[in-house]
């Protein structure tokens, strides 16, 4: 019976190598430039794609506040690396409940916060939304499965929750007000707050639980009662 002649069989590199030199050919591509092509990556900059995801107007917001400096300072201290030689990332920390009139900084000081925290050095993931539009997404509709979107907003490792009181109260409101607090309460999760309510207020609004959360949970402080964008728009 006559034996097939059969062509040599590559293994290894010796395969990949001539695959890749096909395919190549295929598209026309020198192999040699192919070669210089650098392997590593141009260098990322955290702060340069950190805008992307703020809105325009704080996207320049620089934190000037010793309190949130000091969270600033504490948060960026509590970062760890998740692997030996890997980036700190933000994972615990302490909060902050800012209080104050409308306009008086305090969006503008929470952004400040997070670009703070990126110069630092530190990695972080977060999320910010306003109450108003956290109840909005939250709110139980066909086709949106609101318990996941609550679970991930909770374990979001850095979390801006801006205007808390703006919205208007009920049970459902206080409900899922408690259930997010409270997993950030136990996990430890860094939260930045900002109410125009007055911090003796937040009980009668928010609830015994909740407010009972945030006196643990945050740092609290109270900004001068000036609203400094009709200032600024007078001046």
């Amino acid at each position: 019976m006559r034996a097939r002649h059969r062509e040599p069989q590559l293994l290894g590199n010796e395969a990949t190598l001539e695959r890749t030199a096909r395919i190549l050919a295929a598209r026309n591509i020198d192999p040699a430039a192919a070669a210089a092509i650098p392997d590593d990556p141009e260098p990322f900059c955290p702060l340069d794609a950190l805008p992307a995801g703020m809105p325009p107007r704080y996207r320049a917001a620089v934190a000037g506040h010793p309190t949130v400096l000091d969270w600033v300072r504490e948060v960026s201290e509590a970062a760890v690396a998740p692997s030996r030689g890997a980036r700190r990332q933000v994972a615990t920390g302490p909060s902050l409940l800012m209080a104050g009139v409308v306009g008086a900084g305090k969006t503008y000081q929470a952004y400040g916060a997070v670009r703070a925290l990126v110069r630092s050095g530190v990695g972080v993931r977060w999320h910010a939304t306003t109450a108003a539009d956290l109840y909005a997404d939250l709110r139980p509709r066909p086709g949106v499965d609101s318990e996941r979107e609550l679970a991930a907003v909770s374990r979001c490792p850095l979390l801006i929750i801006d205007d808390l009181g703006a919205a208007k109260a009920s049970e459902w409101v206080e409900e899922v007000t408690y259930r997010l607090i409270n997993r950030r309460y136990n996990y430890e999760l860094p939260t930045l707050i900002t109410t125009n309510l007055a911090i003796r207020d937040l009980r009668s609004y928010l609830g015994d639980r909740v407010a009972s959360r945030l006196a643990q949970m945050t740092t609290r402080v109270e900004f001068e009662s000036v609203d400094l964008r009709r200032h600024s728009a007078a001046a």
